[in-house]
């Protein structure tokens, strides 16, 4: 027999049926109780219904008249009172099963979570607010479901549950590490009991949760306005204070440290706890020691500070880890059992820390916090440390408080690494500067050597290997340059795939025959502005990686395609705004990077290859060309899968520009040239070479070592000069200023720049000048010829 009720789904996850299985004889339809808390069910009614049947089906067979009719209503008496019993018992499950539904729909819409549990805690049902705060629904007991909520969760339910089963309800008042909560039960039956808990954390006025905790507690404003106190923390104070000031002698409050606090009796010294709240409110707890007063805290045994919201351990003088609470467990991620060492969970002091609880004990050393680092594979954890002694001289022990400072030591971290990059940015910027001085005089003196010997004269091959190798350095240079940013490009509009498409043949020759190399393009790809040299140096720096990663052979794969950011991407401490992008990847199936090295890759001279097989340019180039370019370059690697370079530069909406004339590698310069030159250049080996090779064209060139001496010779106004060449960074005034002072009385001269910097550390400053070209050094005789031809013709 079946009857439908108003939450027929409600009655089956709850496990109430109302299908009579087991009628049983006596007047309560509950199960009684037994001792050890299973149920003792009634006599069944088969045992009364069968005997009465069988008196009746028996009294047909006796001859006996008399016994005939004993029989007959004796059995017929049975059978009337087991079906009398049978009708009261659906009547009373009928009833139970109508008050359980009416039970459940009366909680299910309750916004507290709430729970159907029998008198062994396995969950019968949850309302949705229970489903909603405890999410996995596959926990089947309340123990384990509220063993999230707080610890040791089975020896309050006993409690509770057994205060329930003599009183018919029971409640408490919980502090957890979430907050204030008040669990109470309500026995429904013998067997079935409702479960509730009620968050007390954002009720305001009237007794607070936090009353009832044995430590002494206060709630502190951004300014040390004491917003609250609770019971304990009033009694050691003899009142409320007003701010932080009146409670501690010495401000401002360090968790983790021993400060004195001004109790009524006086000042005493008490290890303090902090915990950061919201709005910039700070919760300070005292911990249980030697010094509070007798009595100040009724419960100075660990148990009282297991909920507390400060990571803790009490750890023997040895090193053994003698208790902890819950924070501090999920903190190190460890179940820290018994035996379990310090050395166990943290590392990085420098020395054994055996010796720094010793210390501590002793009174020796510094007591200053200390940061470690938590033992642990799955997640790098940085904390500060902070010991305290405790106990008496039979058992001294040391009380470690532990502050997550991972994300502190992070920022610091980057902070550190961008000063580190700014330094080398700036040192390699110098460099740069100096070295391209050197090459210019060293490549521009070969160059004039080479103009007075011929192929067949012996030291022509020697003089070609100084302008080769001259050239290498300048490259090197160039590197150094692209890493601070500060090298020259020269932009234009590119169609991505016609710059891969050129350098296919150099890329095939690179990676060799053990290795594929495959090209993927989007068909609709847009443009970029990109200097297309560097480019193709990224490309080649990225390829040689991904070649060297596959000593045994692989493939490699480069895409390239177009991508919409709707919103900026976060991603390594970058964020790359919105717009239109093209995406360029380059996929390698080598050993991959470990995540531990990821985050130097891009570092100056960083390197995984032996001495002599890499020098860790290759990617902090990459890395400074896609900067300057305005991209991006992101790396995923997995280790025995493959590494991903993906490079992301803005698109461009001009059109590329189609140029039908070819490049001239060797441009044909004039054999004479005519005009007077005012050659300013504060380093003798540069300025001897360049005047040189202009005299040998036939230019007039005019020396100053310095731009007062040039400002000097041009005060002569008879005397007539076409161009100004002069370097950019001289001692005393630099290039475009004195330029700017000379052409208030020559409005019309020509200026040429030279530099060893890059063009874009003074391009406001030549824009500003007119009829002015830049030249980087280092230059050759045929560049600067050139240049001073153009400008002059």
């Amino acid at each position: 027999m079946k009857f439908t009720v108003a939450s027929e789904s409600k009655a089956k996850e709850a496990g109430v049926t109302d299908q009579i299985d087991q009628i049983t004889l006596g007047g309560d339809p509950r199960p009684s109780m037994a001792p050890h808390g299973r149920s003792r069910r009634s006599l069944p009614l088969a045992v009364v219904a069968i005997p009465g049947g069988g008196a009746i089906l028996g009294s047909f067979f006796l001859a006996d008249q008399t016994l005939k009719l004993s029989a007959l209503a004796f059995g017929t008496a049975l059978v009337v009172f087991a079906l009398v019993a049978a009708l009261y018992k659906i009547a009373q499950v009928r009833k139970q099963n109508f008050a359980t539904q009416a039970l459940i729909s009366l909680v299910d819409n309750d916004a507290s979570p709430c729970f159907l549990a029998d008198y062994e805690g396995r969950i019968e049902f949850r309302n949705e607010a229970a489903s909603d705060r405890f999410r996995d629904r596959g926990v089947e007991s309340l123990g384990r479901a509220f063993t999230e909520l707080f610890a040791n969760p089975g020896a309050v339910l006993y409690r509770l549950q057994s205060k329930a089963q003599a009183l018919g309800s029971a409640r408490e008042d919980i502090v957890t590490r979430k907050g204030h909560v008040r669990l109470s039960v309500n026995a429904v039956d013998d067997v079935t009991y409702l479960w509730r808990l009620e968050d007390l954390s954002d009720r305001g006025g009237g007794a607070r949760a936090a009353d009832a905790l044995s430590l002494p507690m206060l709630t502190a404003g951004p300014t040390g306005t004491v917003l609250y106190m609770n019971e304990a923390f009033r009694r050691l104070l003899g009142g409320r204070a007003k701010n932080l000031s009146g409670v501690f002698a010495e401000l401002p409050i360090v968790s983790g440290q021993v400060h004195k606090v001004l109790c009524e009796s006086g000042e005493v010294d008490s290890l303090v706890a902090e915990v950061p709240s919201h709005g910039g409110r700070r919760e300070i707890y005292l911990l249980p020691g030697d010094s509070l007063a007798e009595g100040t805290v009724t419960a100075t045994d660990w148990d009282a500070i297991e909920e507390l919201p400060v990571p803790l351990l009490k750890v023997a003088v040895t090193g053994e880890i003698l208790a902890s609470n819950h924070e501090a467990r999920t903190l190190l991620d460890h179940k820290i059992e018994q035996g379990t060492r310090i050395s166990d969970l943290l590392k990085g002091l420098g020395r054994p820390l055996a010796d720094w609880l010793a210390e501590t004990v002793e009174g020796k050393g510094v007591s200053t916090p200390q940061f470690l680092e938590s033992v642990s594979e799955a997640k790098e954890t940085f904390l500060q440390v902070s010991l305290n002694p405790a106990g008496d001289a039979a058992t001294p022990h040391v009380i470690a408080v532990l502050n997550d400072v991972t994300e502190f030591r992070n920022l610091q971290r980057q902070f550190v690494q961008s000063q580190k990059m700014q330094a080398i940015g700036q040192l390699a910027g110098g460099v740069a500067h100096d070295f391209n001085n050197l090459l210019t005089a060293i490549s521009g003196h070969c160059d004039l050597l080479l103009l007075r010997h011929d192929q067949g004269d012996g030291d022509y091959a020697d003089l070609v290997q100084i302008h080769q190798n001259a050239n290498r350095a300048a490259a090197l240079v160039g590197q150094l340059l692209a890493y601070s940013r500060k090298q020259n490009l020269q932009p234009e509009v590119l169609d991505l795939r016609n710059t891969l498409s050129d350098s296919t043949h150099l890329l095939n020759r690179l990676v060799g025959e053990r290795v594929t190399l495959t090209l993927d393009h989007d068909p609709g790809l847009s443009p970029i502005r990109a200097d297309k040299r560097q480019l193709e140096q990224v490309l080649m720096n990225l390829v040689v990686n991904a070649r060297d990663a596959m000593p045994d052979g692989g493939s490699i794969r480069i895409e390239t395609e177009n991508t919409v950011l709707s919103e900026g991407l976060m991603r390594d401490r970058v964020t790359v705004p919105p717009g239109s992008y093209v995406v360029l990847r380059v996929h390698d199936t080598g050993t991959g990077i470990p995540e531990d090295k990821r985050g130097k890759i891009f570092e100056p001279f960083w390197t995984s290859k032996k001495t002599g097989e890499g020098t860790g340019l290759g990617l902090s180039t990459a890395y400074g060309i896609i900067k300057q370019t305005g991209g991006y370059i992101f790396v995923d690697s997995t280790i025995g899968v493959g590494t991903t370079f993906s490079i992301l530069i803005p698109s461009h909406d001009a059109p590329i520009e189609i140029s039908d004339v070819k490049e001239v590698i060797d441009p044909v310069v004039p054999v004479s040239g005519d005009g007077v030159v005012l050659l300013v250049e504060d380093e003798a080996p540069v300025r001897a070479f360049a005047s040189r090779a202009l005299r040998l064209r036939g230019f007039t060139v005019l020396e100053a070592d310095c731009a007062e001496a040039a400002l000097a010779m041009l005060a002569d106004p008879d005397l007539e000069v076409d161009l100004f060449l002069t370097d950019v960074i001289m001692p005393g005034k630099d290039g475009p200023t004195w330029v700017r002072e000379a052409l208030q009385t020559r409005p019309e001269t020509k200026v040429v720049f030279v530099s060893g910097y890059a063009e874009e550390a003074f391009g406001e400053d030549q824009k500003s000048i007119p009829n002015s070209v830049f030249l980087p050094k280092p230059f050759s005789l045929n560049e600067l010829t050139k240049t001073v031809h153009s400008q002059l013709h």
